[in-house]
């Protein structure tokens, strides 16, 4: 399959409620080969979202209706889309909030649309976790105490329960758990989870390993996901 075929199964979905901008995205997206919508409120973003089930979602903070954080939360009510979060707003908090109801990535205005198109691009092509690991080690259920990591079931439980994660936090779980013995630095799980193409920061990093931790933490015992200061993550046994 060429990459432009396989692009043209690739959906990307953009939401944002400036006209301009969605003219100005979408065909630059098509001739790369997506297959691409448009919504310029949560409302539609959420409806178009249910049936057309795209693989990268490039979705607006400040939307009409319903606002992106609240569209992203419910969106991961059922699917697992990537979503690339898009704010006006430079300060700090709406990164994080953004990032916190599930969002993988995030762009402050102003920004190149070629810069945009080339996240969603590094976004599709960024390897599996599990596509890290030996075959033989991906097909073992690892446990750590409570916590149960299946790399070819993809599932996470604690204590029994399964835990959802996104897949971002799926992977990132799956490399730590991969060799916990192992010190991952932040650059290292930028390349293993988000793949080489991708141009993000670290605060991305931290931010979804405080959101792994958040889901699969005991609420009044030590993290699995130890923090080795100036080196970066490792995970443990409480």
């Amino acid at each position: 399959m060429t990459h432009q075929a396989e692009r043209a199964t690739q959906r990307v979905l953009v939401v944002d409620d400036a006209p301009e901008f969605i003219d100005m995205l979408v065909p630059l997206l098509e001739r790369e080969g997506y297959t691409t919508r448009a919504a310029t409120d949560g409302e539609a973003a959420l409806e178009v979202a249910r049936s057309f089930e795209p693989d990268v979602i490039v979705l607006d903070l400040g939307l009409p209706k319903i606002d992106g954080v609240e569209v992203c939360r419910q969106v991961r009510t059922f699917s697992d889309a990537y979503v690339i979060m898009l704010t006006a707003r430079a300060d700090e908090v709406d990164r994080v909030v953004g990032l916190e109801v599930g969002a993988d990535d995030y762009l402050t205005k102003p920004f190149s649309p070629r810069e945009l198109v080339a996240r969603v691009r590094a976004m599709l092509r960024r390897p599996r976790g599990s596509m890290q690991t030996d075959a033989g080690d991906a097909q073992v259920v690892r446990r750590f105490g409570p916590l149960e990591v299946d790399p070819m079931g993809h599932i996470v439980r604690v204590e029994g329960d399964e835990v959802q994660l996104t897949r971002i936090e799926f992977d990132l779980l799956e490399t730590l758990s991969s060799k916990p013995a192992m010190v991952f630095s932040r650059a290292l799980l930028r390349e293993r989870v988000w793949g080489p193409d991708w141009f993000g920061d670290d605060h991305v990093v931290d931010v979804h390993i405080a959101n792994l931790r958040k889901k699969i933490d005991p609420d009044d015992g030590p993290s699995f996901v130890r923090t080795v200061r100036g080196v970066g993550y490792r995970l443990t046994t409480p």
